[in-house]
Order: structure tokens, then sequence, then C-alpha cells
């Protein structure tokens, strides 16, 4: 969830549970409350992660960065509680779709870096923040034909373009740890990762697939196939807490 600092509220936009309902998923909201018992209480009767967008940014003390001068505003509960997820997910193995903020603290959870604004540090940079109507597809990303996210698209060809909505001012800049990059824009600025091992369902998009699953077919895909992962997940453990019982 995120927190609103004028009236001490979690809340969350209702997309993203729609999105994972529509998909046959059951969402349920993790409140913003860094506490690791707390959080390995919650998590481990999940069967995936949705880390989604933020209207903050995540503190760059996490990378070993000052401050830039546009850096925007940074919530200590919303990093906090977001690392612990991303250890418990990493510790359990659990399905992981991570959305704008969500794309960039698991990079920076992985030991990676963040641009902190693209318009003040990406040379000859294009409009990622396109304001409203926030479902419009603004412009255009090259999608890695071996990844994830061609799977998803269902398209065969090298490098596929597809154009996608955008809401941010920060990126990933360098990859961290078992990520590898997989969709970037025409500037040059990285718009989807993925997990390097096998073993695991890790995607990470810049865009917010949340807006536009209603008629866009790859965001539509992207959270089919997440709760697909999902459902995978957890009939893996039904069947180990089973063979425990059985034992």
């Amino acid at each position: 969830m995120r927190l609103e600092i004028e009236t001490q509220r979690f809340y969350l936009g209702r997309d993203y549970s729609e999105a994972v309902e529509a998909a046959g998923g059951v969402p349920v909201h993790i409140p913003l409350i860094p506490d690791p018992e707390f959080v390995k209480s919650i998590v481990s009767g999940l069967d995936g992660i949705l880390l989604p967008g933020s209207d903050t940014d995540v503190d760059p003390k996490y990378y070993g960065e000052d401050p830039h001068p546009k850096l925007g505003k940074v919530v200590p509960e919303k990093d906090e509680t977001d690392l612990l997820v991303l250890a418990e997910v990493e510790r359990l193995k659990i399905p992981l779709l991570a959305i704008c903020y969500g794309i960039q603290v698991l990079n920076v959870s992985r030991g990676g870096s963040l641009i902190q604004d693209i318009e003040a540090q990406v040379e000859n940079c294009i409009q990622h923040q396109q304001g409203r109507p926030v479902a419009r597809n603004s412009h255009g990303i090259r999608i890695e034909s071996d990844s994830l996210l061609a799977e998803i698209d269902g398209s065969g060809s090298d490098l596929r373009i597809v154009k996608v909505n955008s809401h941010h001012h920060q990126a990933i800049r360098k990859i961290g740890n078992d990520l590898r990059a997989i969709a970037w824009a025409n500037d040059g600025v990285v718009e989807g990762i993925q997990d390097l091992r096998t073993d695991r369902f890790v995607l990470g998009v810049q865009w917010h697939p949340e807006l536009s699953w209603k008629t866009d077919s790859l965001s539509r895909g992207i959270f089919d196939v997440f709760v697909s992962r999902c459902a995978e997940f957890a009939g893996r453990r039904q069947n180990i807490s089973e063979d425990v019982q059985v034992a």
C-alpha cells in the first residue's frame, strides 16, 4: 500500500486489485508496517506479491548516493516495508510482479542503483511523465525476444516494438544481482527486467499495466501470467504440505 502523510492513512489505487481479481486472483493489501515479524507472518500466507507504483522515490541511501536536487518525496515506511517484503520473496521464491516504483525498489534490493531524475540525468531523453489520460500508451519500448515479456506478448520477432503508458521520473541505472534488462525505451531507459534464475517468477515493468489491462493485450497478459504462476506456486506448496503430513 501507500501512506498518505497528511492524513496518516494507508491506501492503494483500485486498479491493481481490479486487475488481479479479473485475472483470477484474490487481492490482499499489505499495510506499511515495517516490522520483520509482521511481514513474515502476512507474506507466509500469500501465493504471490505485487509491488505497486508509488508517488514516492526510493531513498538513495539504499544505493549509496546523496539526494539529487530533483529527488521526489521519500516515505521511510514505504521503502522499509517493501524491502522486508522483497527479502521474504527471495527467501520463499514467491512469484513477484513489480510495477513502476516496484521495479525500482526490486532493483535496489538486489544491489542495483537508480537514475534519480531522468530529465536531469539522461541525455536526449523522451517524455516519461505523460500526465492525463493516464491509460494512454504514449511511447514505444523494445522487448527482447528471449524474455518473459516476449513470451507474454506472443511475438517471436526480435526486439518487438510496443507502446506503453509512462508515469515516472526515475529509472534503473545499474542492474541488480540476478536480474537482466528485457525492455527499453528509445532513449535507453530500462522498461522491463526479469530474474536470471529459472526456479522463480520475477518480472518488473516500468509502466503501469494495471491502468491499461482492459484495452491492452500485453498489459492484460502480464496479470494473467502472474496469477497463473501464483496458482502454480500455491499448488507446489500444497503438495509439499501434504507430503510432510503423510510422512
